[in-house]
């Protein structure tokens, strides 16, 4: 016979004085009692009993809702770990760093630390260093919530190629891609229009490596393929490894005659993504916004002068992302019904991927490269070059009038 409201709550009443007094094995037993009583969810019937039975106010040291036990000095809350000094110094590493997340942050603090402590960026005492290696991904986030929420953000017809040259270029999916060595590109373009496709404008080219995500970006006048071919070939002039392959989108600027003819003389690999699947050019498609779009935003680049800077910019963004912007990339992903579980690599920069590939023949040259660059210095670098292309795009800005058809401007 099922007990009346009361009699649930007397029985509550009574095995809670028991459960504060018993032992781990003895408090399951006395849960499993209750539930089978009063016919109450599990996690219910612990609460009721943490509770003496019944549901109470807030106490001091207690959970919401509990009643703290009579005689029982109430748990005090643990001391901070992470003081005022390791926040400001964490506040001024994420900022040197370009303000990644925590995980990508924590796995490199250990190798970053030391770097802009030897170009004086930053004075640590023994107690704050050691704190900032050991901070957990979780922790920097939580300490860093408040100064994300004020620094957020609010989000703001082309030629076809040759249809028988798309035939002779094989289609790799997102599955299908290779990254067991360096040297697999995909290779994207990157508008800067400022939202208004009319006329001409720079475009910045994005070649990304598969293996150790190494990333290289270079401006052009326009997306002729002419300006694309030959950054391209800049591009790969410098690059830390040998070029193998290329994939990019089906624009015409990457499927013509000429880029197709280059690959085949000198033995690369050339595929292309299936039409409107962005997916299987991911890789380069999420540089074309952490690399290209934070650095120069959305806003219309069309002068001699703002390709300049733009390059220059490059210049400096190509040794600060790829020796000191971990990234985190996927190992596998497997659905369970309806849910999809990821497994990530900890977070390593391009530079230290490849340093760790048994192949790599510039090895020593990236080392020496690395021992003398100052990440806060090429951060400051790019900060200034940032206001001057934001200037110059804001100068020449001009708002327009909208005018009626037929309409003719006279002198009155």
């Amino acid at each position: 016979m099922a007990l009346t409201m009361s009699e649930k709550k007397a029985v509550t009443t009574e095995l809670a004085r028991n459960y504060r007094r018993a032992g781990k094995s003895a408090k399951a037993a006395i849960i499993d009692q209750v539930v089978s009583l009063t016919g109450y969810n599990r996690s219910y019937v612990t609460w009721l009993l943490r509770g003496g039975g019944r549901p109470g106010e807030v106490s001091p040291g207690y959970g919401p809702g509990l009643v703290a036990e009579q005689g029982r000095r109430p748990v005090r809350a643990r001391p901070r770990v992470y003081d005022e000094r390791v926040l400001v110094a964490l506040k001024r590493v994420w900022w040197i760093a370009d303000c990644i997340c925590g995980k990508r942050l924590a796995p490199f603090l250990p190798e970053l630390l030391p770097v802009l402590e030897r170009h004086e960026e930053l004075v640590l005492d023994s107690q704050t260093r050691s704190r900032l290696q050991a901070i957990s991904a979780a922790t920097i986030d939580r300490l860093l919530a408040d100064e994300k929420r004020q620094q957020r953000l609010i989000d703001p017809a082309r030629p076809r190629p040759d249809g028988a040259l798309l035939r002779q270029i094989p289609i790799v999916t997102h599955t299908e891609r290779r990254a067991d060595r360096p040297g697999y590109v995909q290779v994207d373009l990157v508008a800067h229009d400022g939202g208004c496709a009319a006329g001409e404008y720079c475009q910045t080219l994005d070649v990304t490596d598969l293996f150790s995500s190494w990333t290289e970006v270079q401006a052009v006048r326009n997306k002729a393929h002419h300006w694309t071919f030959a950054a391209l070939r800049e591009i790969r002039g410098r690059l830390p490894f040998k070029l193998l392959g290329i994939h990019s989108d089906n624009g015409p600027e990457f499927i013509n005659r000429a880029l197709y003819r280059y690959c085949w003389k000198h033995g690369l690999a050339f595929s292309r993504s299936r039409p409107y699947q962005k997916n299987d050019n991911c890789c380069v498609e999420q540089k074309n916004y952490t690399v290209v779009r934070r650095a120069t935003g959305y806003l219309r680049y069309e002068t001699r002068q703002q390709l300049l800077l733009l390059n220059r910019l490059y210049g400096l963004l190509r040794p600060y992302t790829n020796f000191f912007q971990p990234v985190v990339k996927l190992m596998t992903k497997t659905r369970v019904g309806s849910r999809v579980h990821k497994r990530y690599e900890p977070a390593r920069t391009p530079y230290q991927r490849l340093l760790a590939w048994e192949g790599l023949e510039s090895k020593a040259r990236l080392e020496a490269e690395y021992r003398v660059l100052n990440p806060a210095e090429l951060k400051r670098g790019c900060e200034k070059l940032q206001r001057q292309l934001l200037k110059q795009a804001v100068d020449q800005a001009v708002p327009t009038q909208a005018v009626p058809a037929g309409h003719c401007w006279s002198q009155e």
